[in-house]
């Protein structure tokens, strides 16, 4: 069940100072377009610039660039029944709800998110079906919307359900709620999350000013019940698209026991150009980072291909070919040139 004091007007982000008067007949029909949704931590947290902006309208976001897509990694090019997406051999995608505890300017789904709630239970029952009977699926992904916006009954009816299911061996969840709402990590929402296949929560954040103490604690219930955690983490211009503030996000989740997994560049979704950077900026900022701070703390830098391609790595290249066949250019994190060379294959070794 979500919570309704999340809905949040214009009006109420005037009142929190958030948006100036002058701003209000810009903002409005923006608001109508893709509506404005702000947990009470989040909006404690949005004195901070780097968490406002992901959840406070703009006006950019009334622009649409020719190359942006209302379905920009391909949901339902590959969806072989409603909520499923199947784009990857051993893993699927199921879309459990359309409901989530904030809209966040920025996301790829913003076409569908909040546009409808809980997935229909013939739909549901469809998409289980097609896993039964497609042995191939190991993973079953929810996500939505937010899968943790369900109560704990229907979301442990989910993975029990999946936990009779022979190949599945991996639920893996997509959430923003342990950082958004983390009064909703409860007793009996661990429960539910422990009741299926082994469960990991891939946690959605991009700010460490995200991190607030409930948030922290939400992270050390579900780290102490034994729930692996990592984290995805969009790369956004104007909120973290510099080296310092994505060390310091990096850190502090490893700290609070999550491990970054996924660095996202902003997808292709209507009205987000202002998010975007270049994909060369995003590997200057890897490549910075991988100097100074720990392997452990780096997630992988990908892009989603447009039009459901799939996730490819997009990190700098730290490794280049040389000119005489095996040998190699590689750039250490100072951005230092070394030569390497394979071993010859023409030399055979002999053991004596």
């Amino acid at each position: 069940m979500s919570d309704t004091r999340a809905s949040v007007t214009v009006d109420d982000l005037l009142r929190d100072g958030l948006i100036a008067p002058a701003d209000v007949p810009a903002l409005s029909p923006v608001a109508q377009d893709f509506r404005i949704r702000l947990t009470p931590a989040m909006r404690g947290a949005s004195t901070s610039p780097g968490v406002a902006r992901q959840f406070v309208p703009d006006t950019a976001e009334s622009i649409t660039r020719p190359e942006e897509l209302t379905d920009p990694i391909g949901d339902r090019v590959h969806s072989p029944t409603p909520g499923l997406t199947h784009r990857y051999p051993d893993r699927v995608i199921l879309a459990v709800t359309q409901s989530c505890e904030v809209y966040c300017r920025f996301c790829f789904r913003r076409e569908t998110v909040g546009a409808t709630g809980t997935l229909p239970q013939p739909d549901l029952d469809a998409a289980l079906d097609y896993i039964r009977a497609t042995p191939a699926i190991h993973e079953v992904i929810l996500t939505g919307g937010d899968p943790l916006t369900l109560s704990p009954r229907r979301l442990r009816a989910i993975a029990e359900t999946l936990a009779t299911i022979p190949h599945v061996d991996i639920l893996r969840l997509h959430t923003r709620i342990p950082v958004v709402a983390p009064d909703r990590i409860t007793d009996g929402m661990i429960a539910a999350l422990t009741s299926g296949p082994t469960a990991f929560l891939v946690l959605h954040t991009n700010h460490a000013d995200e991190l607030t103490p409930a948030a922290t604690a939400a992270l050390g219930r579900l780290a102490d019940a034994g729930i692996p955690l990592l984290s995805q983490t969009v790369l956004l211009r104007g909120v973290n698209d510099d080296a310092d503030t994505l060390a310091q996000l990096f850190r502090a989740l490893v700290r609070n026991r999550v491990k970054p997994y996924y660095l996202h560049h902003c997808d292709l979704a209507r009205g987000t150009s202002h998010f975007r950077t270049t994909i060369v900026r995003g590997q200057e900022i890897m490549a910075e980072l991988r100097g100074r701070i720990s392997g452990m703390c780096l997630p992988t830098y990908v892009l989603d291909i447009p039009g459901g391609f799939g996730k490819v790595p997009i990190g700098p290249q730290h490794v280049t070919p040389g000119a005489a066949p095996g040998s190699y250019t590689v750039i250490d994190p100072q951005g230092r040139s070394h030569s390497y060379a394979d071993p010859d294959p023409s030399r055979s070794v002999h053991n004596r």
